[in-house]
C-alpha cells in the first residue's frame, strides 16, 4: 500500500502538471487575442520560420505583431505574475502572517519615486525602469538599516521600518506629481502607477528575465527552510538553520524580484498578496509544494488579467485597476473561508 508520503507526492505532481497545462492554454489565449486576430497554426508557422527556411506567406506587420510586441509582453507577464506570488508566498511564511506582500519593505514606493522623477526630468521609458529599480532597491535597504536601529524583535521592526519609508516614498511621488506638468508629466506619471505591460519589449525581457529567473530559483531552492521558519526563529535555529542569513537571503531575493517588476510593468499589486492564499487552497500550507504552484498560478493568473486589460476595451485598461478589481473580492472571500486559520 502507497505510504501517506508518496500519496502526497503523487498528489502534488497532479496539480503542478494540470496548472502547467493551464498555463499553456492561457498563454496560447494571450497571443491569439488582440485587436489583430493571429490564427493558431499562423503562430506556429511564423516560429518555425524564424528557426527553419520556409516561405513566408503572411505580412512582416503580423510577424512584428506577435514577436515584438505580444511575445515579450506574454514572456513579462508571466515572469511578473510568477516572480510576485512567490515573493508574496516567502515573505508569508517568513512574516508568519497571511496578511503580508513583496511591497511590504517599501519596494514599491521606492520603485514608484524613481520612476515619477525619471518622467519628470528624463521622459524616457530606459531612465523610468533603471531609476524605478535603483531607488526600489534603495527602499528595501533604508528599510534593513532603519530596522537595525531598535534592537527588538527583528521581523517586526523590518514592518515598521517598511511602513515608514514606504510613507517617505509616496510623500515624495505626490509632491513629484504636484510639480509636475499636468499636460504631460502627470498623465505619464499617474498611468504608470496604475500598472501596464504596454511597454515591455525583447530587451527588457533580456535584462529583467535573469534577475527574476534567479530570484525564483533561490527561493525554490531554499522553500524547505522557509517552511523552518514558519514554525518560529527559536524552533528553527534549534533545528540548525541560521536564521539571519535565510531571512536576509529571502528579502534580497523578494526584493529583486518585485523592483525588477515594478521596473517594467509599474505597480502592479494584489497578486503577492491573494495567489499565495489561492495557493494554500490547492496544495495546502508546505512551502515545498505551495511556492512551485504559486509561480504557475501567478503567471497564469497575470497573463490572463493582462490579456483582459488590452482586449476588452478599444483602450487599454490599467493592469493595476484590475488586479485590484479582482484580487479585492477573492481576498475578502478567502479571508471568510479560511477565518479559522491559515
Amino acid at each position: 500500500m502507497p505510504s501517506a508520503e508518496h500519496k502526497s507526492a503523487v498528489g502534488a505532481n497532479r496539480i503542478l502538471f494540470i496548472l502547467a497545462i493551464l498555463l499553456v492554454a492561457v498563454a496560447t489565449t494571450s497571443m491569439i487575442l488582440g485587436h489583430l486576430y493571429i490564427a493558431p497554426g499562423q503562430i506556429l508557422r511564423i516560429f518555425a520560420a524564424n528557426v527553419l527556411p520556409m516561405e513566408r506567406t503572411w505580412s512582416p506587420a503580423v510577424e512584428s505583431i506577435l514577436l515584438d510586441v505580444r511575445l515579450p509582453r506574454l514572456m513579462a507577464g508571466m515572469l511578473v505574475g510568477a516572480g510576485l506570488s512567490v515573493s508574496g508566498a516567502a515573505f508569508q511564511g517568513l512574516f508568519r502572517n497571511p496578511l503580508v506582500s513583496p511591497h511590504i519593505l517599501g519596494v514599491s514606493a521606492g520603485a514608484g519615486f524613481g520612476a515619477a522623477l525619471a518622467i519628470l526630468f528624463f521622459g524616457n521609458i530606459i531612465a523610468v525602469q533603471i531609476l524605478s529599480f535603483v531607488f526600489g532597491l534603495l527602499a528595501v535597504l533604508l528599510t534593513y538599516c532603519l530596522s537595525r536601529v531598535y534592537r527588538s524583535t527583528p521581523v517586526l521592526m523590518l514592518v515598521l521600518s517598511g511602513i515608514i519609508v514606504g510613507a517617505l516614498f509616496s510623500a515624495g511621488t505626490s509632491l513629484i506629481q504636484y510639480v509636475a506638468d499636468p499636460a504631460n508629466e502627470m498623465p505619464s506619471i499617474v498611468f504608470w502607477l496604475l500598472g501596464s505591460l504596454n511597454n515591455a519589449s525583447n530587451r527588457d525581457m533580456v535584462v529583467v528575465a535573469p534577475i527574476i529567473l534567479v530570484g525564483i530559483t533561490v527561493l525554490l531552492l531554499i522553500r524547505w527552510q522557509i517552511n523552518l521558519l514558519a514554525m518560529g526563529e527559536e524552533d528553527a535555529r534549534a533545528l540548525g538553520v541560521d536564521t539571519t542569513r535565510i531571512r536576509a537571503t529571502v528579502i534580497l531575493c523578494a526584493t529583486m524580484i518585485a523592483a525588477a517588476a515594478v521596473s517594467i510593468g509599474g505597480i502592479i499589486g494584489w497578486i503577492g498578496l491573494v495567489i499565495p492564499h489561492i495557493g494554500r487552497l490547492l496544495a495546502g500550507p508546505d512551502n515545498k509544494i505551495l511556492l512551485p504552484v504559486t509561480v504557475l498560478v501567478g503567471a497564469a493568473y497575470l497573463v490572463a488579467v493582462d490579456t483582459i486589460a488590452r482586449t476588452a476595451m478599444a483602450m487599454e485598461i490599467p493592469i493595476g485597476v484590475l488586479t485590484s478589481l479582482v484580487g479585492a473580492p477573492i481576498f475578502a472571500y478567502l479571508l471568510r473561508k479560511n477565518r479559522s486559520g491559515w
